[in-house]
């Protein structure tokens, strides 16, 4: 077997995408450390997927927005049964659907949750630094917030119930993202006008890949402020509302 390494066409590519291109190869196999880093890769990824969600040092690290947080659970009552049960990580446990009514006073303009999803890990690292760049954003602007919900064992359709609860104009999910195996650490924001159960995915709109080697966290934030404002103009998000977000007007690093 040949032990010299055959690079591929594309390798200059590699400098622009964390993407597995340009991998090479060794007679007529991908060299062995491609290999160990597809091993890697997969290994983070399923970790991703199944490590906890720390819930107290989510909450320690939000502690100085000073928000009332609430810690709510869905119906699936361990991560194997998120995993079979998909469904289930869309409804709020008895328990947290009471609890909401409870601190629900009055109508407020927007529903801030955090979940766990698919990746905790994404949660736990990149949720703090754009929530604290985006709530002074949204309270400059005058926007109402409800307390801070963490959700556990969390799929997107329950931000629907729960700001629906909360009496919110408008749902805003931070969440774990599906890992893939050149990104275990993604988080995604999902906002929701006029949330309430029974919405589909046509009535959201989505900003993902947030991370550092993807859409930085604290521009994410911005783009987010601007969508938060277009869907509070037109009344409306999801297929209607498009990302316009002038890049010109990202903050200057």
């Amino acid at each position: 077997m040949s032990d010299i390494i055959h690079e591929d066409a594309w390798q200059q590519l590699k400098a622009f995408t964390h993407a597995r291109i340009a991998l090479g190869r060794t007679g007529t196999a991908v060299p062995l450390q491609e290999q160990l880093h597809f091993r890697m890769a997969h290994a983070l990824a399923r970790d991703a997927v199944h490590t906890p969600l720390q819930t107290h040092l989510l909450a320690e690290a939000l502690a100085p927005l000073k928000l009332p947080l609430l810690q709510l659970h869905s119906q699936a009552g361990s991560r194997e049964e998120y995993l079979q049960h998909p469904d289930m990580g869309r409804k709020l446990s008895l328990p947290s659907a009471a609890l909401l009514q409870q601190h629900t006073t009055g109508t407020t303009d927007i529903a801030l949750m955090v979940g766990d999803g698919l990746s905790a890990i994404a949660v736990q690292q990149h949720a703090p630094a754009l929530l604290h760049t985006l709530v002074p954003l949204l309270r400059n602007q005058g926007f109402t917030l409800s307390p801070l919900a963490i959700i556990e064992q969390a799929r997107v359709g329950i931000s629907d119930e729960t700001a629906y609860l909360l009496k919110a104009r408008l749902a805003l999910l931070l969440i774990g993202e599906r890992p893939g195996l050149s990104a275990a650490d993604s988080l995604g924001v999902y906002m929701t006008y006029n949330p309430r159960p029974g919405l589909t995915d046509e009535a959201r709109n989505c900003i993902s890949n947030i991370r550092p080697a993807g859409l930085p966290p604290a521009e994410a934030a911005h783009k987010i402020h601007y969508l938060v404002q277009q869907a509070f103009l037109r009344q409306l998000t999801g297929v209607q509302l498009k990302d316009n977000y002038p890049s010109a007007a990202l903050p200057e690093k």
